[in-house]
């Protein structure tokens, strides 16, 4: 072979190897737990280990992974603390009070206040060390853009010569709900580098997932491009999660490309209307979804919620049981990103039970293409095909006003033949049917079934 036909096939193979590891980041929907539904801006160090401890106890078995500390982890909130409104407390001379911690690069770090490991500058490396050491992953909230204080104090961007924070930023690009950010404009010199020293440091905590916040509403393409740009320079793998939605139905392409996870609608909360209008979302986004890119339903709101805010009192889910069955029903067989929202240390038995069922958490991690066979009538059915098999997985929603019978069609699903129905969340099997399947579901509840065609 000759020399040049040898660098030809050698590149070819880094190519496919390249390509072939970008697969493997959320090759399936990620599943793990986020702080925020339960903590919002004040989680602090302990509880995040706490819920490490739970999942790599109870969860990590059934494919939950990763542990992910949402926004405001640079700010002080005392001990006991709630969410407040710590974004727009500021002096006269618009200065914050008190600022958010930062290097002298103008890069964002943990508040040693509420993450004790990180005092001396370790940053989140040692509370990433503690996830690791469970055998989970560990993932942060940030966002978009340049903090304003790096801005106004003119720190350097690091990796670059002369160039410093006022110098890259976007003063016109604000975020309308949180105020210590600008955007970055990407045709700036700098730019570029400033998101490659963010990431270079996360890469140096062991951060696994990264959740960009104000990157959705409006879709900010050059920024995308940007944090998955860093990424990619960083050298250490991340999931790319884009936050919040809605976002637009017209930039799946662009999402597809460059993000693993975006979210299709703004927070979603517990309750019944929020459920329906999710299924809206999801039906708009149908058959963009696939390895390594997710149309994102938000996070899981089951379980204990807002205990220092952000929306509501202190509670456990206000969803009725049915409906709590119907969320994680529809989110797993839609192959949403599965990111539990509620305090885990704090789960009864049904929390527990929802969260480990081997058979339904399959049709999220292993089913193909999710469509909607119907929605009319005030009921509901979505199915997908089984990986390597002629198997389906479906699933049934009451979304009426009482309780209703649902049937499916079995030739509308493509199949001639008999099937076997097996319940998943029953874990048994029901029977042998042949034309179609029809079963009572309660008010507002859902079930979910593997069909096998019989030979």
């Amino acid at each position: 072979m000759k020399f040049r036909q040898l660098i030809l096939v050698i590149a070819c193979f880094a190519l496919c190897a390249t390509a072939s590891a970008q697969v493997k980041i959320a090759e399936r929907p990620p599943m793990g737990w986020n702080s925020y539904n339960c903590f919002g801006s004040a989680v602090h160090e302990d509880e995040v280990k706490a819920n490490t401890d739970y999942m790599a106890d109870k969860l990590k078995a059934y494919g939950w992974e990763y542990i992910v500390v949402d926004f405001l982890w640079s700010y002080d909130n005392p001990p006991g603390s709630n969410i407040g409104n710590p974004f727009q407390l500021r002096l006269h001379d618009g200065s914050y009070v008190p600022w958010l911690t930062m290097d002298k690069w103008g890069r964002l770090t943990p508040q040693p206040t509420k993450f004790p490991s990180a005092f001396g500058g370790a940053g989140f490396k040692p509370l990433s060390d503690y996830v690791h050491s469970k055998g989970l992953k560990f993932g942060i909230h940030v966002m978009r853009g340049i903090p304003r204080q790096a801005v106004w104090s003119k720190s350097p961007v690091k990796g670059t010569n002369g160039i410093t924070a006022d110098m890259v930023a976007d003063t016109n690009s604000k975020c309308p709900w949180m105020n210590h950010m600008y955007g970055l404009n990407m045709s700036k010199p700098g730019a570029q580098e400033y998101l490659n020293s963010i990431l270079e440091l996360y890469a140096s905590w062991g951060v696994d997932f990264i959740k960009v916040d104000d990157l959705s509403r409006p879709y900010s393409n050059a920024e995308v491009e940007g944090y998955q740009k860093a990424i990619q320079n960083c050298g250490r793998p991340m999931v790319l999660s884009l936050s919040p939605g809605e976002t637009p139905v017209a930039q799946a392409a662009h999402a597809t490309k460059y993000a693993n996870m975006w979210r299709m609608a703004d927070d979603f909360w517990d309750n019944w209307k929020e459920v329906l209008h999710m299924f809206d979302y999801a039906k708009s986004w149908e058959g963009v979804g696939g390895p390594g890119h997710w149309p994102d339903a938000d996070m899981i709101q089951i379980g204990k919620l807002s205990k220092r805010g952000p929306v509501g009192e202190e509670r456990y889910s206000r969803f009725t049981e049915e409906e709590l069955y119907t969320h994680m029903t529809f989110w797993s067989i839609y192959r949403s990103p599965l990111m539990l929202g509620g305090n885990l240390p704090e789960n009864r038995e049904l929390e527990l039970k929802l969260f480990s069922n081997a058979e339904v958490l399959a049709a999220n991690q292993q089913g193909e293409n999710p469509k909607q066979l119907y929605k009319k009538d005030g009921a509901m059915v979505w199915y997908s095909h089984v990986q390597g098999s002629k198997d389906l997985f479906v699933a049934l929603f009451n979304i009426g006003d009482s309780n209703k019978a649902v049937s499916v069609d079995l030739k509308a699903l493509g199949i001639k033949g008999k099937v076997k129905v097996r319940d998943l969340w029953k874990k048994q099997d029901v029977g042998t049917y042949k034309n179609s399947y029809r079963q009572t579901i309660n008010l507002h509840g859902a079930a979910i079934f593997k069909l096998t065609p019989t030979k």
